[in-house]
């Protein structure tokens, strides 16, 4: 880097302001990459809750999903190719990561940012403010528990189905990280999804109190029905998960979802 570039971008870490006496764009940049990825994720969630909720259907439509997914109607022997499924949780995690290091700008970063959030929390009592709060703290989870289902996903795409799930939620204990990323998840979401509609004046009524009450509505709407719909996959899951042998491996699991 010359110096000069070296001495623009000082000069702008500590003003906020670019060559040429220009406001930094970058801000605001980074602030559209941000809601970009979280409404895609967001999305995603959503179609994902759908998918894995299959299994109230049946075993079959579980397994029918998951092997739409390895393309398995452009294979010969209709098995799929699994390594699909790990291309496409490559691409959700890695837009997971990159929200999250966007978002990351926003949070209290050492005791003094936190003492002033909490002081404004408490002081302003403003719901959105508190909703922020329960979303960074959602996030947080996420972070670390959102990681590993999804290394699970792209290292053992095979197993991905009713009996292999159910083996995993069971067997392998990873019921517990599934029930606090459920409630992560959907609280996380829903919040994101109604904070993007207000900041991008989404759905806009004649007022804005009309806005935000119906926007406030439609979250709780979105957050119960998901969590209900997840809780009832949730306990599928364990039931189907309770019926299995514990010696059952991944070997196994494949060869009998295959059938």
């Amino acid at each position: 880097m010359q110096q000069s570039d070296l001495e623009n971008k000082i000069i702008e870490s500590y003003t906020g302001i670019a060559k040429k006496n220009r406001a930094s764009r970058m801000p605001a940049l980074l602030d559209y990459l941000q809601s970009a990825t979280g409404l895609f994720l967001a999305l995603f969630m959503i179609a994902h809750m759908f998918f894995v909720a299959t299994i109230l259907i049946s075993d079959e439509a579980m397994d029918s999903v998951a092997r739409f997914f390895e393309l398995s109607f452009l294979s010969s022997d209709g098995k799929g190719y699994p390594f699909v499924v790990s291309i496409i949780a490559f691409i959700v995690f890695f837009i997971f990561i990159m929200h999250a290091l966007l978002a990351m700008r926003k949070f209290p970063i050492n005791y003094r940012q936190y003492l002033r959030l909490k002081t404004h929390k408490s002081t302003l009592k403003h719901s959105d403010t508190k909703l922020w709060v329960v979303q960074a703290y959602t996030g947080f989870a996420m972070f670390f528990l959102g990681s590993v289902h999804l290394y699970i996903v792209m290292t053992q795409p095979q197993t991905i189905g009713a009996i292999g799930s159910s083996f995993r939620f069971v067997h392998q204990h990873f019921w517990i990280l599934y029930l606090v990323l459920l409630f992560a998840v959907e609280l996380h979401g829903s919040i994101g999804l109604y904070r993007l509609a207000v900041k991008w004046g989404w759905f806009e009524a004649k007022t804005p109190e009309i806005t935000l009450k119906r926007l406030r509505n439609l979250k709780i709407v979105i957050s119960v029905f998901f969590i209900v719909l997840g809780l009832a996959t949730y306990a599928a899951y364990v039931k189907k998960g309770l019926s299995l042998d514990k010696n059952t491996n991944y070997m196994m699991v494949h060869q009998m979802e295959n059938k």
